[in-house]
């Protein structure tokens, strides 16, 4: 991949990353769903906001290579 620029690599890496999340985040709902309504409201918060982290690193570190 030599010559991609970080914001290509990040883009790829991220779109990738966060289908990945998404599917993993979908198929354990399903043992949730089942349970009481607070662990069902903690995971689906946790989950929710869970991919921002790894996200905003990826932007800083794509970033970084600018200038």
């Amino acid at each position: 991949m030599a010559g991609m620029s970080r914001i290509t690599l990040a883009l790829i890496g991220g779109l990738l990353g966060f289908v990945l999340y998404v599917m993993v985040v979908v198929a354990l709902a399903d043992h949730v769903l089942g349970l009481h309504w607070l662990v069902q409201f903690a995971y689906f918060t946790l989950a929710g906001i869970a991919w921002a982290w790894p996200a905003k690193a990826l932007m800083f570190w794509a970033a970084r290579g600018r200038g």
